[in-house]
């Protein structure tokens, strides 16, 4: 069966976007991109709400770009080979391949693509997380801690979920990113 997972790249007061939108300060140096890239491997469909759907979409045209970073190609690679799933009420039409899609979130068909897939899945954005948590879908957390607060914004987790959580596994990276793996606690 495949697992669900959660990256988020955070500040270290908890937000993935400051009050303006801006998440600049939280663009990955090459070793942490790299590393996120592995850790990314896995995944073979991405659970996107409509707004990381927009900003992920970004991935769609960079190897049509000249002068990619390894790191940037590899990750656009990936992008491009995983099934998508966006959900959104509003949301007409999507402008990228392998993508679909679905106006709710059903806890039951996620479960049943969990069961029946040959990769891993990753839920994209904290408001389309909070239904996965809720539904007890998710199976890792990967939080990558950038050391920097931004006072406030969009919170990298939902607000009024609690869960316990095992930490399954930890790096620090040279430009003073921290990762954080977790696993919720039966």
């Amino acid at each position: 069966m495949a697992r669900l997972l959660y990256t988020v790249i955070t500040s270290l007061d908890g937000f993935i976007a400051d009050e303006d939108g801006s998440f600049d300060w939280a663009a990955p140096d090459d070793e942490v991109h790299a590393f996120i890239n592995d850790q990314e491997r896995s995944v073979g469909t991405q659970l996107l709400g409509r707004r990381m759907y927009g900003v992920l979409q970004f991935w769609e045209t960079v190897l049509d770009e000249p002068g990619q970073p390894p790191v940037a190609v590899d990750f656009a690679r990936q992008w491009l080979e995983a099934d998508k799933i966006v959900y959104s009420r509003t949301l007409r039409e999507v402008s990228t391949a392998r993508t679909r899609i679905e106006r709710e979130f059903d806890p039951g068909a996620v479960a049943r693509l969990k069961e029946s897939a040959t990769r891993d899945l990753a839920v994209g954005g904290p408001e389309l997380a909070r239904h996965a948590f809720a539904a007890g879908l998710v199976d890792e957390c990967r939080v990558f801690l950038v050391p920097c607060l931004v006072g406030g914004g969009k919170r990298a987790f939902p607000a009024g979920f609690r869960s316990g959580l095992e930490l399954l596994e930890e790096r620090r990276f040279a430009g003073g990113t921290t990762f954080l793996r977790y696993a919720p606690r039966s």
